[in-house]
């Protein structure tokens, strides 16, 4: 098969991974930069150019898009998706989970456990907003915000006045979500791949800190999870549409919670941690899926 990735730097783990599994299994695989791509958008034969050369017969094609890029490599991925190229990820799939607030709507609609969240425009709003998801403590998140910048644990409600009312003086956009005390600083990241977590990795917080991502110093460990948290995480990726996702998981006192669907999810931490090679279970899938061309949406709005 012939496989183009999309991806801003070649030298980056993931990226690297990908290319070294589906070497092995004897496709072709090239990189190209995402923001070096261009199109050329028309009804009779829509197609990308890259460096001057005009990008053709591929089967599959596995978005890296940083979310700083979403707009642009989206537009791209579906450019590739016109022209019948198999998306490991689809489009609409990656804009959904990347909008936080949507993405959590969707998942409320499907019965997802989920923190109790709460989302307003109004500062005159900001005192009901607290009590409604259960006072002090309480983490703001940016919308916009990845890798833990943007989230904020205010453990008074004061605090939490202050926080919200800064955020939105700034016309940024936030939610507020009850702060899961009983998971100790520690999250579960699934690895889904299909139908199926392929692998689940303990990402505990540094000292001193509550968020757990490894780019903030967090550690990763091998983990069982159990069957409940094994069905929520997959559940959580079907209603975002995705083939592929990293989805974050708190052990609360009401069982599992999702805090995030993550559409372009690192494999070097989940490899490392598990010794599992997640890179050739993602190849695996697109050999199964790509050759009858079986995209799905599987999600809704």
């Amino acid at each position: 098969m012939k496989i183009a990735i999309l991806s801003r730097n070649p030298k980056l783990y993931s990226t690297r991974r990908l290319v070294e599994a589906g070497e092995q299994r004897g496709h072709e695989v090239t990189v190209f930069d995402t923001l070096h791509c261009y199109m050329n958008i028309n009804s009779v034969e829509p197609s990308i150019h890259y460096q001057g050369n005009e990008l053709k017969d591929y089967d599959a094609v596995i978005p890296r898009i940083g979310a700083s890029i979403t707009f642009y490599g989206t537009a791209v991925l579906r450019q590739f998706e016109m022209m019948g190229v198999y998306p490991l990820n689809e489009s609409v799939a990656i804009s959904r989970s990347r909008d936080k607030l949507r993405s959590m709507q969707l998942m409320s609609r499907k019965g997802i456990g989920l923190p109790v969240t709460g989302f307003a425009h109004s500062p005159d709003d900001i005192p009901d907003l607290i009590s409604m998801v259960g006072g002090a403590p309480l983490v703001i998140k940016l919308l916009e915000g990845t890798q833990g910048i943007g989230v904020v644990l205010a453990e008074t409600r004061k605090a939490a006045e202050s926080v919200i009312e800064a955020f939105m003086g700034l016309k940024a956009n936030i939610m507020v979500q009850e702060f899961i005390k009983e998971a100790g600083g520690a999250d579960i990241r699934c690895f889904v791949v299909g139908d199926r977590v392929v692998a689940a990795m303990k990402r505990q917080a540094a000292e001193g800190e509550f968020r757990s991502n490894l780019h903030r110093g967090g550690s990763a460990s091998l983990i069982k999870i159990t069957p409940d948290e094994r069905a929520t995480a997959v559940r959580a990726a079907r209603t975002m549409g995705l083939n592929v996702a990293g989805v974050d998981i708190l052990r609360s006192n009401h069982g599992p919670v999702v805090m995030e669907v993550n559409s372009s999810p690192g494999i070097q931490g989940i490899e490392e941690a598990t010794g599992i090679d997640v890179a050739s279970k993602i190849m695996l899938f697109i050999e199964k899926n790509a050759r009858i061309n079986h995209t799905r949406t599987r999600g809704q709005g």
